[in-house]
């Protein structure tokens, strides 16, 4: 294909694949798209060993990386406040109510090696954590930094440029994306409601033409129950430059989806996700389980800021994803984790390369029909 994003960074088609898989990033980049490797659920250490194999994998062809550096989040304001320091803000009914919950389904017991990092590490969601998670990623010959959550701090966007990368960032309004332009993004992600993950309130059939019309020339993405096609057909007919996917990677063979969780995906229809905070403290979708019913209940004590909620339940998260290989425990009607609505097409289990090659497919056949109904 010939446009914006090919051009700009290479590829053969302009289909952008977020995931926190290497393998999935790989194989989708050496099917002609983009991977993009997601940071947040990684370590500085394990994040150098992932993008060194992707690297190696995709023989010089482009890839990217996101991380998270959200506008506001628990401790900003006071400069960057350790886990340590974060987690003694977490009020006990909190923590009793993770607890009670767990209980509830016979999540196993707790781990040493439960949750992602050390106490006193810098907080998950925060500067300090993206901080050195760019440190690694600057490190590769990367195509693009995205930063998922607001725009990108002006050390990130400084630094990708003396570089040669591009920056891009996510958007749930049309005044995000101005914003983001102003800070000076090369490429900005339309991201629908409809999106796994961290999304705002605007359907993307409105979303995208808004934010295309608010920021030309700048290339534009559209992202939210894109996993086909036609969805795909349909996004360059309102003005994008190519599609950003998330949710359709996560039923493919390459993903590392939680089997339990993945196996939910294939039956799961598109009313089966809800935007919830239960995960990360913003409102995120995901799958809709007895874990994100409980956060709504009555009893609920609500949830906390960013990151503060994170802090609160990776540990817990972490029992449910190990519990739920156990048929005898509760857990595996807990698991969840975050998708779109896309999930409602997700149906069978596919290599990632060949999901990318039906998507240009339906393309194909999508534009074809509009051209013969012109005729």
């Amino acid at each position: 294909m010939n446009n914006r994003i090919c051009e700009l960074f290479g590829i053969e088609f302009p289909i952008l694949a977020f995931t926190h898989c290497r393998d999935v990033v790989a194989a989708v980049t050496k099917a002609g798209g983009m991977g993009i490797l997601g940071a947040e659920a990684s370590t500085p250490e394990q994040f150098d060993v992932d993008l060194r194999w992707i690297q190696e994998q995709v023989g010089g062809r482009p890839f990217g990386v996101d991380v998270i550096v959200p506008a506001k989040y628990e401790g900003k304001a006071e400069g960057e406040v350790s886990r340590k320091e974060l987690r003694g803000r977490i009020p006990d009914a909190h923590r009793a109510f993770v607890d009670d919950l767990l209980a509830r389904y016979d999540v196993p017991a707790a781990l040493e090696t439960d949750g992602r990092r050390g106490p006193d590490d810098a907080a998950p969601m925060s500067y300090a954590f993206a901080a050195q998670m760019m440190d690694v990623a600057f490190s590769y010959p990367i195509g693009l930094i995205v930063n998922a959550l607001g725009s990108p701090p002006p050390d990130m966007v400084e630094r990708a440029h003396a570089l040669g990368i591009k920056v891009g960032a996510l958007a749930g309004k049309a005044a995000h994306a101005v914003r983001h332009v102003a800070a000076g993004v090369d490429v900005i992600v339309a991201q629908g409601s409809e999106a796994g993950g961290h999304t705002g309130e605007i359907g993307t059939m409105v979303l995208v033409p808004e934010i295309v019309d608010a920021v030309a020339p700048i290339p534009v993405l559209a992202a939210g129950g894109i996993g086909r096609g036609r969805q795909m057909a349909a996004s360059l007919a309102l003005g994008a430059d190519g599609v950003w996917c998330g949710s359709v990677w996560l039923a493919t063979e390459e993903a590392e989806t939680h089997p339990t969780v993945k196996q939910k995906f294939l039956t799961a229809t598109s009313s089966d996700t809800v935007r919830s905070r239960s995960r990360t403290g913003k409102p995120a979708r995901q799958l809709r389980t007895p874990w994100t019913d409980a956060w709504e209940a009555p009893d609920s004590p609500g949830t906390l800021p960013m990151p503060l909620q994170p802090l609160l339940v990776d540990s817990a998260l972490a029992r449910i994803d190990r519990g739920a290989h156990d048929p005898s425990s509760g857990a595996g009607q807990l698991a969840n984790y975050f998708v779109g609505q896309i999930v409602g097409s997700m149906t069978e289990i596919k290599p990632a390369g060949r999901v990318v090659l039906d998507m240009v497919d339906e393309f194909i056949d999508s534009t074809q029909r509009i051209t013969e109904m012109m005729g």
